[in-house]
């Protein structure tokens, strides 16, 4: 537990998380997490849309199995110690069975699509390692080596695909990676392909979007702790790989837990689209996409050999204009008008391929699929507002809300990761904030303090809990959750109330198309049976991405952990000098706000010399703050003791908070 940590880091290191998770029994049924059967309602709920969508449509796996070169029959994968499976995809054998009850039976076959994996040929020159890890690992045979594009998310998992690359195309050497954007997915991995110090004595192309570096090391740095949180619950951290468990991300299998994260610097920026390069007698011409699906991306096109990388701007499912881990809302105005762009640029392609998901081939198929993509979230965002004009909130919205049947009946349109009704939201979020207009909203009674007045005016917690059972039974889910989440929150003690919830969340998740609503819903009821997690996120599997990391990125977070009324009054200056970097921050603190510049100040209360590792193993909980800062490893002019002080005015969160629970 990194109870001693004092800065909050990128929401991205759920992915180092040590937690385990039960396993369930197909043969009997039983389930240890206590995760309930489907019940009938779920059951005709699940049918229904069965009977809605072509399920039996094969195209998609015949292009997902389409040049496979090599396989494996087992594909568990370990950390670096051995002592931890960070990537099993053993685990999911039982999706090979027909869709559950307790499954979405759309979400049943995007899970068995993403379950496909190997080493494919996609068009000449051009592999892609699938299934491995999140994301793809794509590879461009260029004239003396490889070009490798999104080095996965961890090293273990990127030097296990790099294995199988090997295997079978031989031992070419790298001559570039690309990073299409600053999702870690994309180029945590790299260390497994190669280190920094081979890349830079080869002389290998690291080539990447403007604003990369800052956006891959720094996001969500400063609500990191809170994101960390959340993304537990969209990932489905804690729960077990079954039929009434984890099926799926949507966007592919899941995220590699445990294993390194490492990070290369580019070398070359693309910030324009219709820049063109030469890499290893390749021509790529490329799109710069910033503030579509990431902060930093593009996409890339392949002239000569008529392949388009999508990147993640285009995907085999609907995507998150609002993650459900926390981010800032994308533009999917913006969004949409940068697909329409690639139609124009690249519409001559007769291949696609992307970070996530299976190729498709044929040029009508491509521009169709690329309209379908751009149409979708364009009549999201204008729907929305449309009826935003009309009068009606972001809720009224996402439930009338409805694609076009054309739309609607495209699986890449499908809400497996993002859905319609959260993008919805997030759209009237973007123009219009959490203020729906209705002055009843504007000052609402916190969860607790109102649970407890629903509960009293309606009856107490035994005629709530009647009516709870009574929505359940109905099969009215949604309505149940809300009237059980007032019961827990007024009496979080209730056994009953908490079980009753539990099972409700249980339905809600089974039912759900989308991987991370599955997830959500199941990651609640877990922890109303099981409690929070025991332990936090280690850190240190991660120390590669932190050293790059900006220094001044760390006292921004710093800044937003202090504790106002406990440093009320207190006025304080503080330099840290980083011995091996040759730079230094002024901290000053007054009026209960943490300010931090670039330059020392002379009349400093305390100046802290330290080297910049020290420094990170302390912000990481490695060192720990009060032994250190009292010991003779750093040099220290001023007060020690008012050091140690200072410290204490932060909060030291280790990301277990509850959620579902006051």
């Amino acid at each position: 537990m990194l109870t001693k940590t004092f800065f909050s880091l990128s929401a991205a290191l759920l992915l180092v998380a040590c937690d385990s998770t039960p396993k369930f029994s197909p043969e009997t049924g039983a389930d240890p997490a206590g995760h309930t059967p489907a019940t009938e309602a779920t059951a005709r709920a699940n049918a229904s849309v069965a009977e809605s969508l072509p399920l039996n449509d094969q195209t998609d796996f015949d292009n997902a199995r389409r040049g496979l070169i090599a396989s494996n029959d087992s594909l568990v994968i370990r950390n670096q110690r051995g002592d931890a499976v960070i990537w099993n995809q053993d685990q999911y054998r039982f999706e090979q069975d027909d869709s559950p009850a307790s499954v979405n039976p759309s979400l049943w076959r995007q899970a068995k699509l993403n379950a496909i994996h190997g080493l494919f040929k996609v068009t000449d020159r051009v592999y892609q390692v699938r299934g491995y890890d999140l994301a793809n690992m794509s590879v461009i045979v260029g004239d003396s080596g490889l070009i490798l594009v999104d080095p996965l998310t961890v090293k273990e998992t990127a030097a296990a695909a790099m294995k199988l690359v090997r295997e079978n195309l031989g031992e070419k050497p790298i001559k570039a990676i690309i990073y299409t954007h600053s999702h870690i997915d994309h180029f945590g991995g790299v260390a497994g392909v190669i280190s920094a110090e081979q890349a830079r004595a080869d002389g290998v192309r690291i080539i990447a979007p403007a604003g990369f570096s800052e956006e891959a090391t720094s996001e969500n740095v400063l609500a990191g702790v809170a994101m960390n949180r959340r993304a537990s619950y969209q990932y489905g951290r804690r729960l077990a790989r079954s039929e009434r468990g984890h099926v799926d991300l949507g966007l592919g299998k899941e995220v590699p837990f445990g294993g390194q994260i490492g990070f290369i610097e580019p070398t070359e920026i693309v910030d324009r689209t219709g820049a063109e390069l030469n890499i290893d007698g390749v021509r790529f011409r490329f799109q710069f996409t910033p503030g579509s699906e990431a902060p930093a991306e593009f996409t890339f096109y392949l002239p000569e050999l008529k392949a388009f990388c999508g990147a993640e701007v285009v995907s085999r499912t609907m995507h998150n204009v609002y993650t459900l881990r926390g981010a800032k809302v994308r533009d999917a105005l913006r969004w949409s008008a940068y697909i329409d762009e690639m139609i124009g640029l690249f519409g001559d392609a007769e291949v696609y391929f992307a970070s996530h998901h299976w190729p498709l081939w044929g040029n009508d198929n491509i521009v169709q699929f690329l309209a379908n993509q751009r149409d979708g979230y364009k009549y999201i965002h204008d729907q929305t507002l449309r009826m935003a004009n009309n009068g009606l909130t972001s809720r009224e919205i996402a439930e009338q809300i409805e694609l076009p049947e054309a739309l609607r009946r495209s699986f890449a349109n499908r809400g497996y990761y993002g859905t319609l009704k959260h993008n919805a939201k997030a759209v009237y979020q973007f123009y219009f904030g959490w203020y729906d207009g209705n002055p009843a909203n504007l000052d609402p009674l916190p969860p607790e303090a109102a649970a407890q007045k629903y509960i009293a005016a309606m009856g107490g917690v035994a005629a709530v809990l009647e009516q709870g059972r009574l929505a359940f039974d109905a099969g009215e889910y949604r309505w149940a959750v809300e009237l059980l989440n007032h019961l827990v929150f007024a009496e979080s003690g209730n056994r009953e109330g908490r079980a009753l919830l539990a099972k409700t969340h249980d339905q809600l998740g089974y039912q759900a198309e989308s991987g991370p609503w599955r997830d959500v819903y199941l990651s609640a009821a877990y922890e109303l049976r099981h409690g929070q997690p025991d332990e936090g996120v280690n850190m240190g599997e991660a120390m590669d991405m932190l050293r790059a990391i900006p220094v001044d990125k760390f006292f921004d977070s710093m800044a937003v952990r202090l504790d106002g009324k406990k440093a009320g009054g207190k006025d304080l200056k503080v330099n840290f000098i980083f011995t091996d970097l040759g730079s230094g921050r002024h901290l000053q603190l007054n009026n209960s706000v943490l300010h931090h510049r670039e330059y020392a100040d002379q009349t400093a209360d305390v100046t802290l010399n330290i080297t910049h590792e020290l420094f990170l193993k302390m912000a990481i909980g490695q060192a720990g703050i009060k032994d250190t800062l009292l010991s003779g490893e750093l040099d220290i002019d001023g007060s020690r003791l008012d050091l140690v002080r200072f410290f204490g005015l932060f909060d030291k969160p280790d990301g277990r908070f509850a959620i579902v629970t006051p």
